[in-house]
């Protein structure tokens, strides 16, 4: 399925087509992807009920294990030392769930209709801990400030089992770039895998052709297997 393309002014009103539209309902900013087939909106995950965002997780899998918490595990703790339960609290505790007056969250969380289908982490790239102090990606042959918080990272995307292959992981990749530039980033990157010969675990960080539709760059390849890409704004 094609994915829609942004095409809207600083107004919102739609300039071309496929329509990618910037809307805003109530107090919930959002973005509208029509498709050749549906329409889908993307909201900041501050925006959404708790209950919704278990949802998209469920009960079992990658994504219900993990609680997108691999990268934002503290000094000396242990991934498998803490108990998925924790691990769903602190996700709630990053993303403000539930608090739509928040100013911080850590994601964006995809719906079609009423339901929530799909998952993006983006933040400043320090709030991951886990990549700062763990990960060799990101920094490889690259000369990059690892404190700089006004670089932003998208870590994880997914799209819920049953609504997987109708775009909403490229939507969500494009949705992330417009939220992290409207909270003043300098640049936004993603650390994608380069082909798609891989095993469940190593699904949520993306493929480059995702990102390259949203409209990253490759700018290092630090392994055969993964890639840098990056916007700056």
């Amino acid at each position: 399925m094609d994915t829609a393309v942004v095409c809207s002014d600083e107004s919102g009103q739609l300039v071309g087509g496929p329509f990618w539209k910037r809307s805003a309902r109530g107090r919930t900013a959002y973005w509208v992807v029509m498709t050749a087939d549906e329409q889908f909106s993307i909201v900041a995950a501050n925006q959404v009920a708790c209950d919704d965002l278990r949802a998209v997780f469920g009960s079992r899998g990658a994504a219900a294990n993990c609680q997108c918490q691999r990268y934002k595990l503290r000094p000396k703790e242990s991934f498998n030392a803490l108990p998925v339960e924790e691990r769903a609290h602190r996700l709630w505790e990053q993303t403000n769930c539930g608090d739509p007056d928040s100013a911080e969250t850590s994601g964006l969380v995809a719906y079609l209709d009423d339901r929530a289908v799909g998952w993006c982490a983006v933040e400043p790239r320090p709030a991951f801990g886990g990549l700062v102090r763990n990960s060799r990606i990101p920094w490889l042959g690259r000369d990059e400030e690892k404190s700089d918080d006004s670089v932003w990272a998208v870590t994880c995307l997914f799209a819920r089992a049953g609504f997987r292959r109708r775009g909403i992981s490229r939507a969500m990749a494009r949705a992330a770039v417009d939220f992290a530039r409207d909270r003043g980033a300098r640049a936004i990157e993603a650390y994608p895998l380069t082909h798609s010969n891989v095993i469940a675990e190593e699904l949520h960080v993306g493929t480059c052709s995702t990102y390259a539709a949203a409209g990253f760059i490759e700018v290092a390849r630090p392994t055969p297997r993964r890639a840098v890409m990056r916007i700056d704004f």
